[in-house]
């Protein structure tokens, strides 16, 4: 047998008549594969001629959101309230907090998030100096913080006279002492103006704990703490507003005439951003709230959903949505599929919304299905910006609940928001479970997801990392910097894909070993 030139190999690929692979159009051809789920196909490596830490995570949440991962916390009542939205926006994602509570209590989550970190601390608690010693510590235990600026009239816009810190309270006796006698008077301040980076660079400078922040008449206006500056070195990714460099924090609410009044109060907390909360998203009741919203609160961005097709899609996007949430009985706790006929496989659905979204410049997420590293790239190959994550996140520290042993392992509760035990649960005005199935008014629930438990997965301070590096390392088996262009590249057909047989997903996984340990990082 004559053989070619090996020095012409990467020339004569122009010989061939197509790429090897699949485009992600023929992958997902319905008519010839039927609706196809992410284990369900695999994507062809590229060339490597970059390092992994080069990649960029970029991504779009909304229209006007943008964050520096696509990881987004599940509004479910076993994943994501302020403990939870908090780290994830620390980490370059952002939580959305669940509304299975009354509307005041959802509110003050999302206060905690919002008053987290700061950059200028426009409305800072502010004493005067007839407060006593003990009062400042009876303030501190509540509020959880120590440092108090004092005012002449004990407000903002008083003339700055000092600063009454932990070191001054904490190892004075005479409670009853007006802390006008051992506040600290020297201070180091900055004038109204000046720019957040300059302002931290005074304080570090400085070694001091806050930097009152002053007019030219020495009247006090705002702060800024050390320890917001140190979170800033230690999370340089963390979400933040472009104006208030407070942390992003998002929120869901229902659909119900209810919900107005649960979402004034969730915007005057400071909200960002807001999921309209359904399993079935083309709705009369879910359009409404959406005109609602766009006229009451024209710069709140709005993800709309859920939806799986392209004309439940076009609906929202008409009405106004920022962004859309993706999926439909595809999550790990999830029986919609089952129970109602109703749903469609994820990788199909991901593909055809956005494929459709994307024209109107309307960004997606994969709500649902997401269940490692590989299923994060493929949903954002197919076209979504981010993905939502519940049971991923499950049993996390930052959930809510408490941990719990069974058969030796320690497990947190994980439900489903269509489970019997969400949709029974009677502490709130009205019951967001119910009320995302539309079923508030039945007197039979049909449950449409399950109750379970989850292993113990540490903290997602150590997780979320563990998702970034993943990620990276994935774009660069496939060739591409960016999640931008793993999207671009896809859609002109570059990125190509293969289809996988039961034996070939059996082979993909850990197999003919007697026994072994999977552990995920260190």
């Amino acid at each position: 047998m004559a053989f070619l030139d090996c020095s012409k190999a990467v020339s004569y690929l122009s010989e061939y008549p197509a790429k090897d692979g699949l485009s992600a159009k023929e992958l997902m051809d319905s008519k010839v594969n039927g609706g196809l789920t992410y284990n369900d196909f695999l994507i062809l490596p590229g060339k490597i001629d970059f390092p992994s830490h080069d990649v960029s995570l970029d991504s779009k949440l909304t229209k006007k959101i943008s964050l520096k991962t696509p990881f987004v916390s599940s509004p479910m009542d076993t994943v994501t309230e302020e403990e939870m939205a908090i780290k994830m926006a620390l980490s370059g994602g952002i939580g959305f907090i669940h509304h299975n509570c009354t509307p005041d209590e959802q509110a003050e989550m999302v206060r905690k998030v919002k008053k987290y970190e700061n950059g200028f601390i426009n409305d800072p608690i502010v004493i005067s100096k007839d407060h006593t010693v003990g009062e400042i510590k009876d303030l501190g235990e509540k509020l959880g913080f120590t440092s108090f600026p004092v005012t002449e009239t004990g407000k903002v816009g008083g003339k700055l006279i000092g600063i009454v810190t932990s070191r001054d309270t904490q190892f004075h006796e005479g409670d009853q002492d007006p802390i006008a006698d051992i506040m600290t008077t020297e201070l180091i301040t900055a004038k109204s103006g000046i720019s957040l980076e300059e302002g931290n660079r005074i304080l570090q400078k400085s070694k001091k704990g806050k930097l009152p922040i002053v007019d030219g008449e020495g009247n006090f206006v705002s702060m800024l703490s050390l320890t917001d500056l140190q979170k800033n070195q230690d999370f340089p990714y963390a979400s933040k507003s472009p104006h208030s460099k407070q942390l992003l924090c998002g929120a869901a609410i229902g659909t119900l005439k209810s919900d107005r009044v649960r979402l004034a109060k969730l915007v005057e907390a400071g909200l960002d951003v807001v999921v309209m909360d359904s399993s079935q998203g083309n709705s009369i009741f879910q359009l409404e709230m959406l005109k609602f919203i766009k006229e009451t609160y024209p710069e709140l961005q709005v993800v709309a959903g859920n939806v799986v097709c392209r004309e439940q899609a076009a609906e929202l996007i008409a009405a106004g949505a920022d962004g859309l949430r993706i999926g439909m009985g595809s999550g790990s706790i999830c029986i919609t599929q089952e129970v109602m006929a109703c749903g469609r496989p994820q990788g199909t659905a991901v593909y055809n919304v956005c494929e459709f979204a994307n024209k109107f410049g309307v960004p997606c997420m994969a709500d649902g299905g997401i269940q490692n590293i590989g299923h994060i790239t493929k949903a954002i190959a197919l076209g979504s910006s981010c993905v939502m994550m519940g049971g991923l996140l499950a049993g996390t520290t930052e959930t809510p609940g408490n941990y719990f042993y069974r058969d030796g392992k320690r497990l947190k509760v994980y439900r489903g928001m269509g489970s019997i035990d969400a949709m029974q649960k009677t502490d709130t005005n009205a019951n967001a479970s119910t009320s995302r199935y539309f079923s508030q008014d039945d007197k039979v629930l049909v449950a449409q997801g399950v109750s379970g438990s989850v292993e113990d997965k540490g903290s997602i301070v150590k997780f979320i990392p563990y998702l970034f590096n993943g990620m990276q390392h994935s774009c660069q088996d496939i060739g591409v910097k960016s999640l931008n262009s793993l999207k671009e590249e896809t859609e002109k057909g570059n990125i190509r894909f293969e289809l996988r047989t039961p034996s070939a997903q059996y082979e993909g996984g850990v197999h003919n070993l007697y026994s072994y340990e999977k552990r995920l990082h260190n």
